[in-house]
């Protein structure tokens, strides 16, 4: 489905039912008389995905994966977000977190856990996320069925070197 850093959203994580996202953009205004008032485009504004979705601990996603979300909210840091189709949505913090826990048991546990999660993209861009990984071409070339063939020739003829 997703993953936020290494967190993986799945059926025995956590999935979600609903992803929505929100993005702005700066455009302040200045009063003029007589007219509509004036506006200029400042930039980006804020980039927010929620994620919601329920689990039923005894079926499918566990309450420790909510943990775990909480945990990685809990450190501050930004986590890169990528859809399970490779897509990669960019540098997010976890700004919040809510959970309701239904169709309670006789020993006080919840049978159905409705979760939301908001995160707020922290990076300018995509591209420049990538370019802080340093060089693209290495890395599609060690990706590629050639570069692996090339690494596992250099590596042999390393160890044979050394016999």
């Amino acid at each position: 489905m997703m993953a936020l850093g290494m967190f993986v959203f799945s059926l025995p994580t956590l999935a979600y039912q609903e992803l929505q996202r929100k993005t702005d953009w700066k455009h302040p205004s200045t009063s003029r008389v007589g007219a509509r008032n004036a506006r200029q485009f400042t930039g980006k504004g804020e980039d927010t995905i929620t994620l919601s979705g329920w689990i039923a601990p005894e079926l499918t996603g566990s309450v420790y994966s909510l943990d775990a979300l909480r945990l990685m909210g809990d450190t501050g840091k930004s986590w890169i977000l990528i859809a399970g189709t490779g897509r990669i949505y960019g540098s997010f913090v976890i700004t919040g977190m809510t959970e309701g826990r239904t169709v309670l048991g006789q020993d006080g546990d919840a049978g159905k856990i409705d979760f939301t999660i908001t995160l707020e993209r922290t990076d300018e861009s995509v591209l420049g996320l990538l370019n802080t990984l340093g060089d693209l071409g290495s890395i599609k070339n060690m990706l590629s069925l050639e570069g692996i063939s090339n690494s596992a020739s250099s590596f042999a003829n390393d160890v044979r070197s050394v016999f």
